[in-house]
């Protein structure tokens, strides 16, 4: 059981770094998108949700893609492995720019803003791992995808 514990763990943080990875490219070009063009804080938010969700997506459709399955079906994994470690990081990352005083306005040469950035993300992934191993555990969330990726 250790073993499996150990593994179960190891395989949430890898899980939760891929989705980071996704989701900081869609958060950093959102919120640098939203603050270049003047965007109120709740567009800023949402464009960066939104491109979160694109880019994580795209991420994982792109190993299953490789794997041979078919888009349609890609879209499907990616959807299964991808949307609740996604929404978690979302709220939890979202959550701090907005509430960290003034990072939301500070601006892309500040850094306020950078810093809070680099923190909610952070935040976000250490909060999500537990989530991703407990969905992993039950067959779910990134255990979907890993299947497709342990074959290429």
């Amino acid at each position: 059981m250790g073993h499996s514990a150990t593994t179960t763990w190891k395989a949430a943080a890898q899980a939760t770094l891929h989705c980071l990875t996704g989701c900081a490219i869609g958060e950093v070009l959102g919120m640098v998108i939203g603050t270049m063009l003047g965007l109120h804080n709740a567009g800023t938010v949402l464009l960066s949700i939104a491109l979160a969700f694109v880019f994580g997506y795209a991420l994982t459709m792109r190993g299953v893609l490789r794997a041979g399955v078919a888009f349609t079906a890609a879209v499907k994994v990616a959807l299964a492995a991808d949307t609740v470690s996604i929404l978690v990081m979302e709220i939890l990352d979202n959550a701090i720019m907005v509430a960290v005083p003034g990072a939301m306005d500070a601006g892309l040469d500040s850094l306020l803003f950078w810093g809070s950035l680099a923190a909610s993300l952070l935040v976000a992934f250490v909060l999500t791992v537990p989530v991703n191993r407990w969905m992993i555990s039950r067959g779910r969330g990134h255990a979907v995808a890993a299947a497709y990726h342990a074959h290429h």
